[in-house]
């Protein structure tokens, strides 16, 4: 299948890559010409503007926008949109507002665009895990481009179903392959900004724990309740077998096998929106998020005063995402 792909980025770079192994056809445009005549070398076809690439695309044709969010995605998206005409479709696999996406999908919709929101997580290591991909929009659209979800998803991943949907309704889904239609536009990105809302909370737990361990032998402690844990050998033995197993953990404890003190991190920990987002909606909705809250609240402190348990987020950050702290 054909595919546009715009922004040549930490992610977007690889899931071309990812989906020309499984045999799609890919134009890609970036503003940075040395980005797009790498993948032009590894065997995508490269334009020079959002107007050659939509030239080089055969009706009916398909984009996806992977660049920042915010006035970044809106320009992409409302330029490209200038060149498609009827038929054609834009997907937006950033971290997009869903309420964005719900304003650009009526304005698309006028011209007969069809608009795709996909929520889209799997960081630098997608190239090789794939990535888990959460859609919103036309379900027509969304049906036409599946193949592309399909392939850029995980698949089963050796990862059984959930015992109760061998024989329930939504057995042998998509879900259980790494992708999956969310509802209509917004849906994908309102399904990920709660995702990454939960991804903080896990982060802030997780950096807590580390935090109280390495300081449990503070001379200030009764000398008789005074341990020192060697934090690397604890999170590698927490792979195996204990139920706070995760991807996470697997990355807390390559960073700490590294550096037991983190001391490349500063401990300045940035949020990227979706974690004030879903404390928004928590509050337009009326649930009690106070986990996600505390989460949140901790990364504006972060910039403030660092703790380990803020080198610990900041190591988690650059493993998963490449999120890199600002310079000094």
């Amino acid at each position: 299948m054909q595919i546009a792909m715009v922004g040549l980025g930490r992610m977007g770079a690889n899931m071309v890559r990812r989906l020309m192994r499984d045999g799609h056809d890919c134009v890609v445009y970036d503003r940075n010409p040395e980005t797009v005549a790498q993948l032009v070398g590894e065997g995508a076809t490269g334009a020079a503007s959002l107007a050659e690439l939509a030239t080089k695309l055969t009706p009916p044709r398909a984009a996806w926008i992977m660049v920042p969010s915010g006035d970044i995605t809106e320009s992409a998206v409302m330029d490209l949109a200038g060149y498609f005409a009827t038929g054609d479709a834009i997907v937006d696999g950033g971290n997009s507002y869903f309420k964005d996406d719900v304003r650009r999908a009526r304005l698309l919709a006028a011209r007969g665009i069809a608009y795709l929101d996909a929520g889209t997580s799997g960081g630098v290591w997608g190239l090789e895990r794939g990535y888990c991909l959460m859609v919103g929009g036309e379900r027509a659209a969304y049906e036409r481009l599946e193949p592309l979800f399909r392939s850029l998803a995980p698949g089963a991943s050796g990862i059984p179903p959930s015992p109760g949907r061998v024989a329930g309704k939504n057995a042998g889904g998509s879900a259980e392959q790494g992708y999956l239609y969310c509802g209509p536009s917004g849906a994908g990105h309102f399904a990920k900004m709660v995702h990454n809302g939960i991804e903080y909370g896990l982060m802030q737990a997780y950096a807590e724990g580390f935090d109280i361990l390495k300081n449990a032998n503070l001379e200030t402690l009764p000398a008789d309740q005074r341990y020192d844990f060697d934090l690397a050998d604890l999170t590698e033995l927490w792979r195996r077998g204990s139920v706070v197993t995760s991807w996470l953990l697997d990355l807390s404890a390559e960073a700490l096998a590294r550096d037991a003190e983190l001391s490349n991190f500063s401990g300045f920990v940035q949020d990227s929106g979706e974690g004030r987002w879903t404390v928004q909606a928590a509050i337009d909705e009326a649930v009690p998020a106070e986990v996600l809250t505390a989460a949140l609240f901790a990364r504006f402190r972060s910039r403030q005063e660092h703790t380990f348990a803020e080198k610990a987020l900041s190591a988690m950050r650059a493993g998963f995402g490449g999120h890199a702290e600002p310079a000094k």
